[in-house]
């Protein structure tokens, strides 16, 4: 396992909108896959924790109700689009290492794409377990960057232009079985770990690139950071490396996920 002690992130401070063009697009096919390896049905009360705009919330909305979910985030345009979307549900801002919420409210707490970015995983699963209820489930999903042909292919394009450390790639979560060690470590027991996919769509290679410019996670914040010549040199590596596509095209992504429950005694 990776060190549980995650790199130090700052929230993704930028417009709803730009995560929507980049990572968001495939949310309305993840949601549901991490929401079924979670078991979530009717009956429940779920938090979704780094809820970001609220692609998960809304399939949660969608099987339990608004008055059912509860969602966190630190970033404050995303907890503001998370509300607009998802009318009656309970969002507010915060961090996952300290969720404001009592023992044992929950009967499943759910981080989508979230670990990663924690800036101490096993304080923000403990949370997780804290505020759910004995025998209720805690689960995570986060990219399998090796099967995510988005990250992939711009951090090996950006190798080609300006060899160095793809950050990504070191990201918790990223590789088989931390998932589960990281639940494991926080105390849950009954871990079953695998992986989901999801897909999105693209009108062409320009609704691919542009999110990149944006400003959009490490990846956007590395683009920000070259010059206008190695800008255009990762977009023609890039360009190449996705076949060199004329018109519209979907790519598949892959996230390991892990599910564990809350220890009933």
């Amino acid at each position: 396992m990776t060190s549980q002690k995650t790199e130090m992130c700052a929230p993704f401070v930028i417009p709803a909108d730009s995560y929507d063009r980049f990572i968001g697009r495939f949310l309305p096919t993840l949601a549901p896959e991490f929401a079924d390896a979670a078991g979530i049905r009717a009956g429940m009360r779920t938090l979704d924790v780094g809820c970001g705009p609220g692609g998960l919330t809304r399939e949660l909305v969608h099987r339990l109700g608004a008055d059912s979910v509860a969602a966190i985030d630190p970033s404050p345009p995303f907890v503001a689009a998370c509300t607009d979307r998802n009318p009656g549900v309970d969002v507010r801002r915060g961090a996952a290492e300290q969720l404001p919420w009592d023992d044992a409210t929950f009967d499943a707490a759910l981080a989508s794409l979230v670990v990663g970015f924690m800036s101490d995983a096993v304080a923000g699963v403990a949370e997780m377990a804290r505020v759910t209820k004995p025998g209720g489930v805690v689960a995570a999903c986060f990219w399998d960057r090796e099967r995510m042909p988005v990250l992939n292919t711009f951090w090996t394009a950006a190798a080609q232009v300006r060899p160095g450390p793809d950050t990504d790639m070191r990201r918790l979560g990223t590789q088989d079985g931390e998932l589960a060690a990281l639940l494991r470590g926080a105390g849950l027991s009954v871990v079953t770990a695998g992986s989901i996919s999801a897909t999105a769509n693209y009108a062409d290679f320009a609704d691919w690139w542009t999110p990149f410019t944006f400003g959009v996670g490490p990846a956007g914040a590395y683009y920000d950071a070259l010059s206008g010549k190695q800008q255009d040199d990762v977009r023609r590596h890039a360009f190449t490396l996705l076949g060199e596509p004329a018109g519209p095209f979907t790519l598949t992504a892959h996230a390991w996920c892990a599910v564990a429950r809350v220890p009933s005694g």
